[in-house]
């Protein structure tokens, strides 16, 4: 079975305080239509779950209907990392990783109408770690990679030049670690500087067969 790890879109929802928040309305009835409801969303391209398009952070970069859909679809391993400061190139090196995605669990719940004044980060060293380790997206349960405010968005950077795409604020509040199916596909926004995800997970085996 397949498991969302997909934030809800509603109105009580955080986001960046400079962001567009989201909102969803709808504009007509099926009274009105005679046969449909429709609706109309506005929200900024990075709230809840979201990807990173390399233009986010890089005036030069790729857009987000030019990145390759199978970075985001694979297999994923999933680890559990305590919420500190830092994640350390320590913390990393105890875990097996397998495939070409990592997914980290910082936290067990969080009231996610709410936004963070501190997230944990990975360091430059756990960066180069898993570049080693062939990991081409690496997504966590918070807002963003680098620290809430970051003007140089060092991690982002450092992320990008190992070829490593973006995903935030994954939902991992149940989700054991170990390996997994996963799937997070954006929106083909053309010049989007990022997009909302359906993310979801599917397990395939745990650290204990290792």
């Amino acid at each position: 079975m397949w498991k969302d790890i997909t934030q809800t879109l509603d109105d009580a929802i955080a986001h960046w305080p400079e962001d567009t928040l989201f909102t969803y309305e709808r504009t007509v009835s099926k009274e009105q239509s005679g046969s449909v409801n429709i609706g109309r969303i506005e929200t900024s391209t990075h709230i809840g779950t979201h990807i990173d398009a390399p233009f986010h952070f890089d005036d030069a970069g790729a857009t987000v209907e030019q990145l390759d859909i199978n970075r985001y679809i694979g297999a994923a391993t999933v680890i559990e990392v305590p919420a500190e400061e830092t994640i350390t190139l320590e913390s990393l090196e105890t875990f097996p990783l397998k495939g070409t995605i990592l997914l980290i669990k910082t936290k067990h719940h969080t009231d996610r109408t709410v936004f963070p004044d501190r997230i944990p980060v990975l360091e430059k060293r756990a960066v180069e770690h898993l570049a080693l380790h062939d990991i081409k997206l690496f997504g966590i349960d918070v807002a963003s990679v680098d620290t809430i405010d970051s003007k140089t968005l060092d991690i982002h950077h450092l992320l990008y030049e190992r070829d490593i795409m973006i995903i935030e604020n994954t939902v991992l509040d149940d989700i054991e670690p170990g390996y997994y199916d996963f799937i997070a596909m954006p929106l083909k926004i053309r010049g989007g500087d990022g997009s909302p995800v359906r993310a979801a997970l599917r397990f395939t085996g745990g650290f204990e067969n290792e």
